[in-house]
């Protein structure tokens, strides 16, 4: 059954469509954020070990809210690696294990991009597709993150 809540159904789709690419970008976050935990050395091991597997149980719940958000709008969500690849605009490093700094400015670039997506996304949520609820469901998204790079940030002063 279709919902019936004022979005037309190609704007739905629209709406859906750019969660899916939002939940890609959570996930692939995700992933490289417990790869980070799991390989993090040097002076400051316990205290990034531990802020990584923070960052990464918020990106958890994330990715879980994008997903369902996706069904609320009458989509069937993604859900295989190959597809969240194919939908994400954040890279990958695969058989790479980047330094300490490395990592940090790695996860720090990835959520200030993010950032910078979900800023252009916003508006067409709100003015193009009439869905207020995806637009103000992602501006916390996007608190979230600013919150993830500025801790993030202050590791790189």
């Amino acid at each position: 059954m279709n919902p019936n809540i004022g979005i037309t159904p190609k704007n739905l789709k629209k709406s859906a469509s750019m969660l899916a690419t939002i939940l890609s970008n959570e996930m692939t976050l995700y992933v490289k954020t417990r790869k980070f935990h799991w390989n993090i050395s040097g002076n400051s091991f316990m205290e990034l070990h531990k802020l990584f597997e923070e960052q990464y149980r918020v990106l958890e719940a994330n990715i879980d809210e994008v997903a369902e958000r996706i069904n609320q709008l009458g989509e069937k969500t993604i859900g295989t690696m190959k597809e969240f690849i194919d939908n994400s605009t954040l890279k990958e490093s695969p058989k790479e294990y980047a330094s300490q700094k490395n990592m940090l400015s790695e996860l720090l670039e990835n959520h200030e991009q993010l950032v910078t997506e979900f800023r252009g996304y916003i508006p067409i949520f709100e003015s193009e597709n009439n869905d207020i609820g995806s637009a103000d469901f992602v501006t916390g998204l996007l608190q979230e993150h600013e919150k993830m790079a500025w801790i993030l940030r202050r590791y790189q002063e």
